[in-house]
């Protein structure tokens, strides 16, 4: 990315990457995990520096004192450093936190996962999401959720797809 990269492109490279991951049957923690841990994989393969779990510029509330943490900062020769914020739901602490990194010169990305519909923050934050249903507490990427019970009657589709499953010859 280059020095004029005012988040948009680099929010639909990592919107790409996220569409490829996939998850079944995870708990809510464990699947944030899995999508922290590939938006890490994300910016390493784009040669950039990683941090987990990194300082935020913007202040813990009173009454603890610090500042707040930012989920995956990277570090990118040439380019302004992303602050990237993984978070499933709808809070303003976590807009302020990015709008408080944007103005501190960093590119400012919230990655939002679930259900949706996920509105839009505020400008300059940039949005990706990946979304991802949840069944009996249990959380799965949209493209990964277990095909229907057989009893069901629906057909599954796609690669889900096996003549040795099917009911009829193909």
């Amino acid at each position: 990315m280059s020095v004029a990269d005012d988040g948009t492109e680099t929010a639909r490279s990592l919107t790409e990457w996220l569409g490829q991951l996939t998850f079944a049957d995870l708990p809510e923690g464990d699947a944030a995990t899995r999508i922290a841990d590939s938006v890490t994989r994300w910016a390493q393969w784009q040669g950039w520096r990683v941090y987990r779990r990194a300082p935020s510029v913007f202040p813990l509330p009173p009454p603890l004192r610090g500042n707040s943490v930012i989920d995956v900062a990277c570090a990118r020769p040439g380019s302004p450093p992303l602050a990237i914020e993984i978070d499933r739901t709808d809070r303003q602490r976590t807009v302020d936190k990015l709008l408080a990194e944007a103005a501190a010169g960093r590119v400012a990305i919230w990655v939002r996962w679930g259900t949706g519909p996920f509105p839009p923050p505020p400008l300059p934050v940039h949005l990706v999401v990946r979304e991802a249903s949840r069944r009996a507490g249990r959380w799965h990427t949209v493209s990964a959720a277990p095909p229907p019970p057989r009893h069901s009657g629906a057909v599954p589709s796609g690669d889900d797809v096996h003549a040795e499953e099917l009911p009829w010859e193909m």
